[in-house]
């Protein structure tokens, strides 16, 4: 009896170690409620915990920590159990001249959980009222996001960010010959509004991809891909896919689109035709971008991306990462410091 009783008290380091779905997400809840508290020891953090804001190595309570003032109403988690690693597209209110009309806002959060701790956050704050005030007039996550894979028909976290990557490499340079793994009813949104399948206004033509100058949102993800007019996107580089949640199917990622301008702007489509496209200096998108993905294909995708400097680094990856297109699993190995 004294020996079962000894095994089992040896074990319980090992079982509180462990951070299940539930105590992820709560640990995320936690976390929001600390920042609109204006107090990061609400939250069981390491004595080493390292944080960023878009980008920038931050001590835990400056950026919008200090700025807080509501919770929105969107809210979607990516939970990544094997990992220990949360993340999540959350609405915010921040502090206004106006104290009673905060100004939304969106954030992507990520959170490195062991033996039950935080050692690293990362956030990506896009100070965007049209794309916050967007995700909460959806309210609730597609329930898609919310169901799980059939056991028979799961893919492995390998195989799930092969998928997710695909996206990233088709639009890069995009040429409308890529390997494009979209389902049938794959739709997505950007910054609170859907970029796909949108109706086509009363008393207009929806555009032909075959002939259009700029990819529409009315076309469905195929059809943007295969158009060849996202090609001004010059590198999609820092892919990082740092939570991946195998039960129901969904890559979290963080990257950045880089747009050189200049002669990149000049392309021909799949079909030959010569277009001139894209911005017109150089610019980078830094994005947070998620991916539910079922039989090996892309059946909604969901983005928020914020302008930043041309090259801009994360701040969690070396210099020669942050320049590189390739895909980094990054929930397993963790991030650079």
């Amino acid at each position: 009896m004294k020996r079962l009783l000894s095994l089992a008290l040896a074990a319980l380091p090992a079982l509180a170690q462990t951070c299940d779905r539930t105590c992820l997400e709560g640990l995320l809840d936690k976390y929001v409620d600390a920042m609109l508290a204006h107090n990061p020891a609400q939250l069981p953090l390491a004595k080493d915990v390292r944080f960023t804001e878009n980008g920038q190595q931050l001590d835990l309570g400056e950026g919008l920590w200090a700025s807080m003032a509501g919770k929105g109403v969107y809210k979607l988690v990516v939970s990544d159990v094997e990992a220990g690693q949360v993340a999540a597209l959350v609405s915010v209110r921040e502090e206004d001249r106006d104290p009673a009309k905060p100004t939304p806002a969106m954030v992507a959060i990520r959170l490195r959980v062991q033996k039950g701790l935080i050692t690293e956050v990362e956030t990506l704050l896009q100070r965007s009222s049209r794309s916050a005030e967007g995700f909460d007039k959806i309210g609730n996550p597609d329930p898609l996001y919310l169901t799980a894979v059939p056991p028979t028909e799961r893919m492995s976290r390998a195989e799930l960010v092969r998928v997710a990557n695909s996206y990233f490499t088709g639009m890069q340079q995009n040429d409308g010959r890529g390997e494009y793994l979209f389902a049938d009813d794959c739709d997505r949104i950007e910054n609170g509004g859907h970029t796909t399948n949108l109706p086509t206004p009363a008393g207009q033509t929806r555009p032909d991809p075959k002939t259009a100058s700029n990819y529409s949102a009315q076309w469905s993800c195929m059809e943007q891909f295969k158009s060849g007019l996202l090609h001004f996107v010059t590198r999609i580089r820092d892919r990082r896919y740092v939570a991946v949640d195998t039960e129901r199917g969904i890559v979290f990622s963080f990257a950045f689109f880089d747009h050189a301008a200049g002669k990149t702007r000049n392309f021909e489509t799949p079909d030959g035709r010569k277009v001139t496209a894209g911005p017109t200096t150089p610019w980078t998108w830094e994005i947070a971008e998620l991916f539910k993905i079922e039989k090996g294909k892309m059946r909604r995708i969901e983005a928020i991306m914020d302008r930043a400097p041309y090259g801009m680094n994360s701040g969690w990856s070396s210099y020669a990462d942050g320049r590189s297109d390739r895909a980094r699993d990054e929930s397993k190995t963790g991030s650079k410091k």
